[in-house]
């Protein structure tokens, strides 16, 4: 038998990608999530069904023969999104580019164009495969017609269908008749669900033969078939109407049939075009380079479209060559490290790798070392594999020393994919790695922060077209996963060789495309490169923890806890979980009539955290005693319980993991513990830093910048008298609260001067009027009139916000003050909220981006100086706008002045920097 049709249900993948994908858009802000969706299953079903026919079947426009039959057809369906309409044109052009039949027949559904194709291929004795994710195609399943799912990587045959639906594929349209279908309006039987269907196919048959014996529903085994006969009887016309219309009809009047359609040739110079249209720019490397048949098809759903810059589309990369192109050696004897070795020794830059047996770096253990020098050629180095039968290897500590000259020299360059862990795994091993020139991680975000992942296997199938083997190929998954020592040199040489060889590649293609912006170029080699070594340092060092303090607060919070659930029953007026969503609705909105603020998907009143602090902002008591006991079991259960857990043996400190490859806007992130999530506001927060401690012998020092955001917005937007204001010293607030409510500012009111700085921050993070009421607790039009007396007080504001919102229009991104660049792929969206959005982020993304980048800058000021100034002090700690030091105590008073003036001296902005310091035996102290 020839090899089977593919039946493709387009129109089935359009609307199922568009809401799986989140929107995305190219640089020119058209929508491209559900043509990359689509296009990457109709790919990867040419590549599972190698030289079988595909055709791809569309919905035409307008009504269909089910619409004269039942006019309510259909209706209630909300019309096409504007961001899906207009991707459907450029997937019909690029499915014809690629010489696929494309079908869309008028007055009838795709679904039915595709049962009448498999009726005619049947009659030819050719198997169908029908692609789609409509359950109703289940009715076509036969010993010669299956379905498969690209989406879900599924197939159904008969089995598969009574497996899934409970009922044969003949009796499919039966079983839909009776449920009805809510989004195509077909109006079935009223409370007749799936489990109800099922039984009464099962019991009976089909929807003639339940019809025929009535009488014998009440004798069927399943919950309501005693009552269900008069219900059935009075729906009888809707039930056979719902037949109708869900039947797919297998006869549709054709020009053509079956045997006619043909593919034609794709033309690649047309698909290039449409590609670089969309910016799909692993597809564009891929045809850019034909010659390379290694490529695996990109899969479904690739996230990677980007709304970055059209430039890193134009050069395509390096192709990924074939498997038989690489040369990838494993080496076991000194002969072939030497070799190695000398190759390195003379290369203008190498790429660098570590494999080891975890990802926390305090814990890891070497087991191996890559190398790579030109693109296809490189080499695994295993030091450790450990399992039984595993080959003689080289001792590890011998070929350090061997590597020790080259891995510390500043001369001999490298290039990592987040080479901070390389480095601390290397530390643990006592070699200092330096010469590290570039990082592909850090490039692509400097590249574009926002446009998709950084690890290497999303790099890879975005910019080079190649789907890296994932350490789950080889190591498995779950709790059977095996540790890289455990994992044969045989596979493990090829993965190990492989990291190097397309970090190498990688490198080779986004550092030129951050060339080609010199501001880029230098965020990356002036900023995050310089800055990465220094975390590394930080992360090393750590920070002392007071273990017994932790524990003293953990119990102290767990008894306020019981008292605020005791409490919280007595208001309640019954005892209840606190942590159950379904007894707390019941009592707020059920018993104590609060008002709903908000409901779930289902319907259900929602208790949310945002709908509880409203609630409580109201002055309602429960929800007031719930967000607090909310707040401090996260307190326990993420701090004080577990800081002591995560103190290292080998230190006796914690060592947090900062990221700087995560936040779109430059700041940086900490896990394992969070750092930046330290809450201050609260009492119980700010006790946590208490446990922050200095070393016997030293004092912390904690260096803040003060309201450095509005500081860069006097910058930014030249307002005059902003610029004054922070010339001359004054409190911005106070001043603010004179300029808006008219008064002296040395008559201004703790309760003015509040409201002005929720307003002065509020704005810059795009706080609307009525936000702005809820904070300050005044009318909706009282707060407009505060934000129009501040405006026109502060005309550069508003107009540095709407050019800040007409050039992110325009180029699709802004900037930071040092030419950092975060690309808003929404700001042009026909969607109003989601062009809000991102219309309040391209006002706040400069600012705090700027702000980003100069403690960025500060950090590196700062080290440099502490090698040469003469202080026993280390960096211990970055937050937001903070940096903590550990100092020998008869050094921190000096220490903390001097500290304040380099970092004062880390940007120059029209208006001052300024820096406070504070000295303590502890974080708090020092905050």
């Amino acid at each position: 038998m020839s090899r089977p049709v593919v039946l493709v249900d387009g129109s089935s993948y359009l609307f199922r990608a568009f809401h799986a994908i989140p929107l995305l858009t190219n640089s020119k802000g058209l929508h491209t999530n559900a043509v990359k969706g689509v296009i990457s299953m109709i790919r990867k079903l040419q590549k599972d069904f190698t030289d079988s026919q595909l055709v791809v079947v569309f919905d035409a426009k307008g009504k269909t023969f089910r619409n004269d039959i039942y006019p309510e057809y259909k209706a209630h369906r909300p019309p096409m999104p504007d961001e899906l309409r207009e991707q459907i044109e450029p997937i019909h052009d690029i499915i014809r580019a690629m010489g696929l039949p494309l079908l869309i027949i008028d007055g009838v559904e795709a679904d039915d164009v595709i049962g009448t194709l498999a009726n005619q291929a049947i009659q030819h004795n050719q198997e169908v495969v029908i692609s789609t994710g409509d359950k109703d195609m289940a009715q076509l399943v036969n010993s010669h017609v299956s379905l498969i799912n690209t989406m879900t990587d599924t197939r159904l045959d008969e089995a598969g269908v009574q497996e899934k639906f409970g009922v044969p594929p003949q009796h499919i349209v039966d079983y839909l008749a009776l449920m009805g279908d809510k989004v195509d309006n077909i109006p079935g039987v009223p409370k007749v669900g799936e489990k109800t269907a099922v039984g009464l196919v099962a019991g009976l048959g089909s929807l003639e033969d339940i019809y025929a014996n009535l009488d014998k529903v009440a004798t069927l085994d399943f919950r309501g078939a005693k009552t269900l006969a008069p219900r059935l009887e009075e729906h009888k016309d809707d039930a056979f109407l719902s037949k109708t219309l869900a039947t797919i009809k297998c006869d549709v009047t054709l020009d053509f049939s079956l045997p006619d359609i043909k593919s034609s040739a794709a033309d690649n110079d047309q698909l290039l075009a449409l590609f670089q249209a969309m910016e799909f720019k692993a597809w564009i490397a891929e045809l850019s380079n034909p010659t390379d048949s290694s490529k695996d098809s990109a899969p479904a759903f690739e996230l990677t479209a980007s709304a970055g810059p059209a430039s890193a589309a134009a050069k395509p990369a390096p192709a990924a060559p074939a498997v038989s192109d690489v040369q990838y050696d494993i080496i076991l004897e000194q002969a072939g490290l030497e070799r190695w070795i000398s190759v390195l020794k003379k290369a203008e830059l190498f790429a660098f790798d570590t494999e080891t047996t975890a990802l926390n770096y305090k814990e890891a253990l070497l087991v191996g070392l890559s190398f790579a020098v030109e693109p296809g050629k490189a080499a695994y180095v295993p030091l450790a594999h450990d399992y039984d039968g595993a080959p003689a290897q080289l001792n590890r500590e011998a070929v350090l020393e061997q590597l020790r000259p080259l891995l510390e020299s500043e001369q001999h360059k490298k290039v990592g994919q987040h080479m901070k862990y390389d480095m601390h795994i290397l530390a643990n091993h006592g070699i200092a790695l330096r010469g590290v020139q570039f990082d592909t991680m850090l490039e692509s975000y400097v590249l574009d922060s926002v446009a998709s992942r950084h690890d290497m296997d999303s790099l890879a199938l975005k910019y080079l077209g190649h789907k890296t083997t994932s350490f789950e190929d080889i190591a498995g998954k779950g709790a059977k996963q095996l540790t890289f020592n455990k994992i044969t040199v045989e596979v493990a040489g090829p993965y190990a060789a492989e990291d190097a060889d397309i970090t190498l590649r990688l490198h080779q293609h986004l550092w030129p495309q951050l060339q080609q912006t010199p501001e880029l170029a230098g965020v990356f080699t002036e900023i995050e490169m310089p800055v990465m070594p220094i975390l590394c340092a930080m992360e090393e060092q750590g920070a002392l923890i007071d273990a017994d303090l932790l524990h003293e607060q953990s119990q102290q919070i767990e008894q306020r806890l019981q008292q605020l659930e005791q409490e919280a029953h007595n208001v309640a007026g019954q005892v209840f979980n606190l942590g159950s969503p379904k007894q707390l609705g019941e009592i707020l909105f059920e018993k104590l009539q609060l008002p709903v603020r908000k409901k779930t998907p289902k319907g259900v009143p929602s208790t949310a955290e945002e709908v509880l602090q409203e609630l409580a902002d109201e002055g309602h008591e429960l929800p007031s005693l719930l967000m607090e006991h909310r707040g401090l079991a996260k307190l326990k259960n993420t701090y004080t319980d577990k800081l002591p857990t995560m103190i290292a043996a080998s230190t006796g400190r914690v060592h947090t993991s900062y990221h700087q490859a995560v936040a779109a806007t430059g700041r940086l992130s900490s896990t394992d513990p969070n750092l930046q999530n330290i809450p201050i506001r609260s009492e119980e927060g700010r006790k946590i830093r208490q446990a922050f401690i200095a070393a016997p012998g030293c004092k912390l020092v904690a260096a803040d910048y003060s309201q450095i955001e509005l500081r860069i917005m006097a910058h930014l937007s030249g307002d005059q008298s902003l610029l004054t204001a922070f010339a001359e010293g004054r409190d911005i607030h106070r001043h603010t609260a004179a300029e808006v409510f008219g008064v002296p500012e040395q008559d201004v009111t703790d309760n003015q001067r509040r409201a002005a700085k929720a307003i002065n921050f509020g704005l810059i993070y795009g706080m609307s009027a009525f936000g702005l009421a809820k904070q300050i607790g005044c009318s909706r039009s009282e707060a407009q009139e505060y934000v129009n007396l501040y405006f026109q007080r502060y005309p550069g504001v508003r107009d540095y916000m709407d050019n800040t919102r007409e050039q992110a229009k325009d180029k699709g991104y802004v900037e930071t003050i040092f030419g950092r660049r975060l690309y808003l792929p929404e700001i042009r969206s026909s969607n109003a909220p989601r062009r809000q959005h991102a219309e309040r982020t391209a006002i706040n993304a400069p600012m705090q981006g700027t702000a980003a980048d100069i403690i960025k800058r500060a950090m590196i000021r700062v080290q440099g100086w502490l090698q040469t100034a003469g202080y026993d002090a280390r960096m211990l700690m970055q937050v937001h706008d903070e940096l903590v030091f550990e100092v020998a105590a008869a050094q921190a008073e000096d220490f903390a002045t001097a500290v304040r003036t380099e970092m004062e001296q880390a940007a120059t902005l029209n208006v001052p920097l300024v820096v406070e310091a504070g000295i303590g035996d502890n974080w708090e102290q020092a905050h």
